[in-house]
């Protein structure tokens, strides 16, 4: 048997010199992206070449496990991701060519008329319900591609999905982040479930807010407060209540749920008294009395002409409801479900200490082809469906789908390079030399180690990843300075949140669902700094919880 080649946090044997060429594909990706304006796809090609530099040239890792790494990573990107993506833009424009958007604008307009309370409405509280069901994307091209059918423009309905995306993701997907963790730590999931649910809160309070103001400043929060206001205490209670006393499992459908039931029963009895419409991307003001009229002209439509403007998206959350619950993915997963270990990767890489304890087996490199089971097949049967119901040929949805498919193939190599980066970075240790110059800050961990997971996040894409990559370390390095390791693996959950915005892989899903692809630049520009600054306030919190009362009476465990 090969031995497997361990890893090295310190290649060029000084931390502070390892750290910084550590963090030279994330400059080179980043600064390719926003201040040198290359597009999203060469720029992802570039980062991934200065990484298999610094891994194979630095780090020595193997070529051959740089390559089987690389090629992991790619296909993954194309699948399960690729998937996800290029099957909800199939529907997107299926309803495009039925023409039913009008009917859909104008039937929202009858429940939320205003561009902002839209905002809260489907951004924050429909796109939670959905991150419940599945993640990968999947919230934030839906409700992105539903914003700009409603007249917001590219930036706004991409930056501001990704915005409000922040405080379902560590319940996200039925709970796998925190699953995740229990399985990487060995605590309880319930214990780091409850953490979380006293950490997220707070900011889930904030997020309706906070995107209102992104959007239109402090008036238009002003205006519409006491729907914000609503919005986020109908997830934020629940959000709480179910992370403490059942779970991390339901989190997020029983929260969305709440928080969009709420939010529309409290649209019967209060209104703005100004309206915020969007016209051509602009938005524009206009009296109680001018929504009344609007009330009375929306009100030819007929509930048949409403169902149909609708029937595609209630099949679609449906079909992912049905595809997420765990009973189907077994069922599915038995029928078909091949799983290949890569070639020259699987067990061939070891972890060290202090990234992970002396004892940990190699790391697993599997590929599981769950086609059956896949949430991207579960959005593509329902297209088809949809799209029968809509009066599509079986001509139409083939042309269709090949249109999508040429639309979104940069998208898809994007995609793919961005998780070969991702991946090469991983298995080449280079994130985790990252990670220990964090770990290495004594009584301000709590801060830093909370960044810590923002950072896991930006780099993977992915809540669940950054908790597999810094799972450990979190738990080794909070023991090592008397901190609750529940605290500090819950907080990488939940900073990891806040990186989900700048993530490579998120802009790509946003860029792509509102047709703005080669804009990465700008959406990353506009989300950057609300992403750090939500970061540091939850790492203020954590390490408040951590040594300052009353705030360390809410540590679980």
């Amino acid at each position: 048997m090969t031995t497997p080649w361990p890893q090295n946090y310190d290649p060029l044997g000084n931390p502070l010199l390892s750290t910084a060429v550590a963090a030279i594909p994330v400059a080179v990706l980043l600064g390719a992206i926003a201040v040198l304006h290359i597009r999203i796809h060469i720029a992802a090609f570039i980062g991934l070449v200065s990484a298999l530099v610094i891994a194979i040239g630095v780090n020595k890792m193997p070529v051959d496990l740089a390559a089987a790494t690389t090629a992991y990573g790619a296909a993954f990107g194309i699948f399960p991701i690729g998937w996800i993506i290029l099957n909800v833009l199939f529907l997107y424009q299926l309803t495009v060519d039925r023409g039913l958007f009008e009917v859909l604008r104008a039937s929202l307009a009858r429940v939320a008329p205003d561009a902002r309370v839209q905002l809260i409405l489907i951004a924050f509280a429909f796109g939670a319900f959905l991150e419940g069901m599945a993640g990968f994307g999947t919230p934030v091209a839906i409700t992105a591609a539903i914003l700009i059918q409603l007249g917001f423009k590219p930036l706004h309905a991409s930056g501001l999905s990704l915005i409000a995306n922040t405080a379902p993701v560590a319940f996200g997907s039925l709970g796998i982040p925190i699953t995740t963790l229990e399985q990487v730590t060995g605590i309880d999931a319930h214990l780091i479930s409850a953490m979380v649910g006293r950490q997220l809160p707070f900011f889930s309070l904030l997020i309706p807010f906070w995107i209102v103001w992104a959007f239109a400043g402090w008036k238009a929060v002003v205006g519409v407060w006491p729907v914000a206001l609503v919005a986020a205490s109908a997830f934020a209670i629940p959000q709480y209540a179910v992370s403490n006393f059942h779970g991390p499992w339901l989190v997020d459908l029983v929260a969305g749920a709440t928080s969009i039931i709420a939010t529309v029963l409290f649209l019967r009895i209060w209104k703005p008294r100004e309206i915020m419409r969007m016209n051509a991307g602009v938005a524009e003001y206009s009296s109680a009395e001018a929504y009344s009229q609007n009330s009375s002209q929306t009100g030819a439509l007929t509930k048949g002409k409403i169902f149909q403007a609708w029937m595609p998206w209630i099949i679609l959350t449906l079909f992912i409801l049905c595809w997420g619950l765990p009973q189907t993915k077994l069922f599915l997963d038995n029928l078909a479900a091949p799983k290949f270990e890569v070639p020259h990767l699987h067990g061939l890489v070891q972890r060290m200490p202090p990234v992970a304890p002396a004892n940990t087996p190699p790391e697993a490199a599997v590929f599981k082809f769950g086609f059956l089971s896949a949430t991207g097949t579960g959005i593509f049967l329902a297209a088809l469906l949809a799209g029968s119901l809509m009066g599509c040929q079986p001509v139409q949805l083939f042309k269709t789908y090949l249109q999508t498919l040429w639309r979104v193939r940069h998208s898809l190599l994007t995609i793919a390079a961005m998780l070969a980066l991702g991946n090469v970075t991983k298995f080449s240790g280079g994130d985790a030399t990252l990670g220990l110059a964090l770990a290495q800050t004594g009584s301000f961990y709590p801060f830093f180690g909370t960044l810590l997971g923002w950072l896991g996040v930006a780099l993977t894409g992915s809540d669940t990843a950054s908790n597999v990559l810094f799972g450990s370390l979190q738990k080794i390095t909070s023991q090592q300075l008397g901190i609750s390791p529940v605290l500090m693996c819950a907080a990488n959950s939940s900073g990891g949140v806040m990186g989900k915005m700048v993530d490579a892989q998120s802009i790509v899903v946003a860029s792509t669902a509102t047709n703005w692809y080669g804009h990465e630049g700008e959406i990353l520009r506009y989300v950057f700094w609300h992403s750090l600054t939500l970061a540091i306030l939850m790492g203020v919190l954590v390490y408040l919880q951590a040594y300052i009362a009353p705030f360390t009476q809410m540590v679980a465990g």
